[in-house]
């Protein structure tokens, strides 16, 4: 987004808020709270987990990956309930 469409964007937030109820107010509010919460998960997994991730990442940047299509014909049981 330009610097202008996020001005742009900003306005109609602080009118959207502006009209809001008090429930609606109680959601973006939680919202933001949820943003700024540091414990996100990947600070909640192991370094090996998270250089399993990145080589799965750098893989997938190399075209090595599988379509998931071809995945669940592969391993139907992985998506069955």
């Amino acid at each position: 987004m330009t610097t202008v469409e996020i001005k742009e964007l900003k306005k109609e937030v602080k009118r959207y808020v502006d009209q809001a109820d008090e429930r609606m107010i109680k959601v973006v509010y939680a919202m933001f709270e949820a943003d700024q919460q540091e414990d996100d998960w990947i600070n909640n997994i192991s370094e090996g987990e998270k250089a399993s991730i990145q080589r799965g990442l750098d893989q997938l940047a190399q075209g090595k990956g599988i379509p998931h299509e071809q995945v669940k014909k592969m391993h139907p049981e992985w998506f069955s309930k």
